[in-house]
């Protein structure tokens, strides 16, 4: 939750004593720093349990440690449901928190086994805990109508690019360029920068003029394309550091910004008839 649900809980009328000393609790910063100490510990349990020689010889301890680190996890997000109730679920970082704790508790057994292994997302808390994190990932979020666009161009260019490389290349290099599916992945690799000097130079001793290919893709694809998206994250993320979060930007209501600028208005209006007096 945040301080703007905590506000909004406060404001509501009938709400019980109890609901609001405990939500106040569950989101205190002693309480928050404690889960992001136990989500660290958790990650560093699950990092052991991949080891089979940390397992041989301390499994039962880091099983124990990984169970209690489960049941904080419960406990806090049942406290969350006991005092917000269904404003709980108008928190899409809410939503998150509560499916990654509920990955956990899927049986470990049969069809679910697969399931069991997605209690690693449990490290990902990290994100809905830690302020910084939240901005970053909105700033992607807000990001990708911007991205949608960059992917479709690239999407055209590298089809395109598979087609023509397939009718240049694919007689000689079936290993790269035989399929369009193999083009595609081999020009994908092209434009990661992964190893793409060893693949031009074989085709370039078959098709001297293959640089007029690969030189003009890797400077469209990589330094144009590519850049296009860090450009529109970056810029997203200079966007949103200079506004408040949506819940800090909604936290006050009417109520609260009149109560907050009411004394400097008794104070404003004491003065005014002493004001026309003067005059």
């Amino acid at each position: 939750m945040s301080t703007g649900d905590l506000d909004r809980l406060r404001d509501r009328p009938g709400i019980a004593p109890w609901r609001l000393r405990l939500a106040e609790f569950v989101e205190s910063a002693r309480v928050q720093h404690f889960i992001v100490a136990v989500i660290l510990i958790n990650a560093a349990v699950l990092g052991f349990e991949t080891s089979k020689a940390a397992m041989a010889s301390y499994g039962p301890v880091l099983i124990a440690i990984d169970k209690a680190c489960l049941v904080i996890f419960c406990l806090e997000i049942g406290a969350r449901l006991l005092a917000f109730r269904w404003a709980f679920w108008r928190s899409g970082w809410n939503i998150f928190d509560f499916a990654v704790v509920a990955v956990a508790l899927v049986p470990g057994a049969g069809a679910w086994a697969v399931l069991r292994s997605l209690r690693v997302l449990r490290v990902m808390r990290l994100l809905t805990v830690i302020p910084s994190l939240r901005k970053v990932v909105a700033a992607f979020l807000h990001a990708i109508p911007g991205l949608g666009g960059v992917l479709l161009l690239m999407s055209v260019f590298l089809y395109t690019s598979a087609v023509l490389a397939v009718n240049l290349f694919g007689a000689q290099f079936p290993q790269w360029f035989g399929s369009l599916g193999g083009a595609l992945f081999s020009l994908f690799q092209i434009l990661t920068l992964e190893g793409w000097a060893d693949m031009a130079r074989e085709v370039m001793a078959v098709y001297p003029w293959a640089p007029l290919f690969f030189i003009p893709f890797i400077i469209i694809a990589t330094f144009t394309v590519l850049n296009l998206f860090i450009g529109i994250i970056v810029s997203t993320m200079q966007e949103l550091a200079t506004k408040p979060e949506g819940d800090e930007a909604a936290s006050e209501s009417t109520e609260q910004i009149l109560r907050r600028l009411g004394p400097d208005l008794k104070e404003l209006l004491a003065r005014l008839p002493a004001a026309k007096t003067q005059d």
